[in-house]
């Protein structure tokens, strides 16, 4: 699962670099939005930055993490890539409003209780999978889980759903290649944690 995830600069460094390259029609509104980005952890029911595509451009803006509960139950902050599709709750989104979330890292706590910290050593920010839907409060999204890989394992058997940089385009507007993308294997991640040394994958 993904229950926590961080931002900083360097974030918004990258996804101003992605914008530029790629956001024509948004750059302005989109590049306000990347200004408004301040280094911390992201959790359920915060706002959060995402990339999504729409006007014929991709594009930087502000939504709300999680999906509001039933009946008063807790916020709806993952989907598990294997069924996404069969839920109803979910089914229409992810055909329509996919999107990309931006992080330098994210944590995951193995059964210990103990905080791990995981990123990529190739890359300076992770892209996580996801969707949106609109409540009368806005824009609200999930994010895409899925088995964990080896790196993952010794911690966790479920990842978020890591996309190349490449594949960014192809999640949210190629609906031929939604399933093969959620059926991908992601990355291999490097764990850092508090209490043992650096474990690399």
């Amino acid at each position: 699962m993904c229950g926590r995830y961080y931002v900083d600069d360097e974030t918004a460094r990258e996804i101003e670099k992605l914008i530029r390259q790629m956001g024509e029609k948004k750059r302005q509104e989109s590049l306000r939005a990347v200004g408004r980005m301040a280094a911390g952890d992201i959790y359920p029911g915060k706002d959060a930055p995402v990339l999504s595509w729409t006007d014929g451009s991709i594009g930087l803006g502000w939504q709300h993490w999680g999906f509001p509960g039933y009946e008063g139950k807790k916020l709806i902050f993952n989907a598990r890539c294997e069924s996404a599709l069969d839920r109803p709750l979910f089914r229409d989104s992810i055909r329509r409003s996919r999107i990309v979330i931006p992080a330098a890292w994210f944590y995951e706590w193995n059964p210990r209780r103990e905080k791990n910290t995981f990123c990529r050593n190739d890359a300076p920010i992770l892209f996580m999978a996801g969707f949106s839907r609109r409540y009368e409060d806005g824009e609200h999204f999930v994010i895409l889980t899925t088995a964990a890989n080896i790196s993952m394992e010794p911690v966790h058997d479920r990842m978020p759903l890591i996309l190349e940089r490449k594949e960014i385009a192809e999640w949210m507007l190629d609906d031929a290649k939604t399933e093969k993308i959620l059926h991908k294997t992601p990355c291999l991640l490097e764990r850092k944690t508090d209490y043992e040394q650096l474990s690399l994958f």
